[in-house]
C-alpha cells in the first residue's frame, strides 16, 4: 500500500472529522481539536469537518483531498465513514470498510478472534435484556460477569455485574445502546493495553484506575486519579506475550494505521483479549498518545505518522 510523502502533502487540503452522531462526540471532538493543532503546527493546510448529516456536502465544500478521521463510535469507526470516503475517492487515515465494521461489533470480532486462536473471556450474546436476564441461569461462567452493549466504545454501557440484581439492572441499562448484549466472563488481573502502528507493535501500558475498573469516566477525566505505567511492568516474557496478542488481533481484523488493543494479564500470567479499537483516542488521557510518547514519537509526531498512512482501501 503506497503512501504519501511529505511533499504530496504539502499541497493537499486534510480534513480532519471529528464529532459525529454517535454518544462519543464529545470525545471525539476533543480529539479532532489535538489533531488539527498538531497537524497546523506541521505546516499542513487542514480543514476543521464536523461530520453530522451532511457529511458528504461538507467534504465537497472543503474541497477536502485527504480525510484524517478522529470519529469514536457508531458511523465513524463502524465503517460508515469509510464506505462513504471510498465512494468519494478521498484516502483517509485508519483502518478500512471490513477492519473497522467487525472491529467496532464486539461479538463478531470476538468469533474472529477465536477462530485465530487469540485468548478472550468467553461470552454469550443476547438480543433484549429479556433474553439476557432468562439466560443468566444457563452461562458457562458464573458471576461477577460483564455486561455491554456489542456495538460501542469508551467502555460506554459497560458493568460489572457482582449480582443477580446488578445483572438486571445492568442488561436493562446496556440494551438502551446499540448493538446485541454482549455477557463476557469476568476475568480478574491487571488492565494492560497495546498498541500498534504501521503493523508493528509500540508496546504495552498499565492501566491502574482509582474507580472499579477503566470506565468512561476514567478514561476522558483528568482528574479521574488513573496512573499510567509505561512500559507497563510486567515480566519480559508477559510483556512480550501481549504485545504480540495485540498485534495479532490488528493483523486478524485487517486493520491499518493505529490500533490499541485492551487487555487483562491474570495472576497466573495469561493474557486475556478483551477487544481491539480501530480508531484510538487522541485526547489529552489518551493512551494511544501514551505509549507512542514512551517510544519517542511526540504528539505531532505520531498525527503525521497516521495522515502519512492515508489511503483508499477497496
Amino acid at each position: 500500500m503506497k503512501r504519501f510523502t511529505r511533499e504530496e502533502l504539502a499541497h493537499k487540503r486534510v480534513g480532519v472529522l471529528s464529532g459525529g452522531l454517535s454518544v462519543e462526540r464529545e470525545v471525539s471532538q476533543r480529539s479532532g481539536a489535538a489533531i488539527s493543532q498538531a497537524l497546523k503546527s506541521l505546516g499542513y493546510r487542514v480543514v476543521d469537518v464536523d461530520v453530522q448529516r451532511d457529511v458528504a456536502q461538507r467534504l465537497l465544500d472543503g474541497s477536502i483531498d485527504v480525510a484524517f478521521i478522529a470519529l469514536h463510535g457508531r458511523y465513524g469507526e463502524d465503517g460508515c465513514i469509510q464506505g462513504l470516503l471510498e465512494s468519494m475517492h478521498i484516502p483517509y487515515t485508519g483502518s478500512g470498510v471490513l477492519a473497522s465494521a467487525v472491529g467496532m461489533e464486539k461479538v463478531f470480532s470476538k468469533q474472529v478472534f477465536l477462530a485465530r486462536g487469540i485468548p478472550t473471556p468467553d461470552f454469550r450474546s443476547f438480543d433484549t435484556a429479556e433474553a439476557a436476564l432468562a439466560g443468566l441461569d444457563a452461562l458457562p461462567f458464573p458471576l461477577p460477569v460483564v455486561v455491554k452493549p456489542s456495538r460501542e466504545g469508551s467502555s460506554v454501557g459497560v458493568f460489572i455485574c457482582q449480582t443477580r440484581d446488578g445483572y438486571a439492572e445492568a442488561t436493562r441499562k446496556a440494551a438502551g445502546y446499540a448493538g446485541a448484549l454482549l455477557v463476557e466472563a469476568f476475568i480478574a488481573g491487571r488492565e494492560v493495553q497495546g498498541a500498534v502502528l504501521d503493523d508493528v507493535s509500540l508496546g504495552a501500558i498499565e492501566i491502574v484506575p482509582a474507580r472499579e475498573f477503566y470506565d468512561y469516566e476514567a478514561k476522558y477525566s483528568a482528574d479521574s486519579g488513573t496512573k499510567y505505567l509505561f512500559p507497563a511492568p510486567l515480566p519480559p516474557e508477559q510483556y512480550a506475550r501481549v504485545n504480540a496478542v495485540c498485534l495479532a488481533a490488528h493483523r486478524a481484523l485487517g486493520c491499518a494505521g493505529a490500533t490499541r488493543s485492551d487487555c487483562i494479564v491474570t495472576a497466573d500470567g495469561e493474557v486475556q483479549l478483551l477487544e481491539l479499537n480501530t480508531l484510538p483516542g487522541m485526547t489529552a488521557t489518551s493512551l494511544l498518545p501514551k505509549i507512542a510518547a514512551g517510544r519517542g514519537i511526540d504528539f505531532p509526531g505520531l498525527c503525521e505518522r497516521l495522515l502519512l498512512g492515508a489511503s483508499l482501501k477497496a
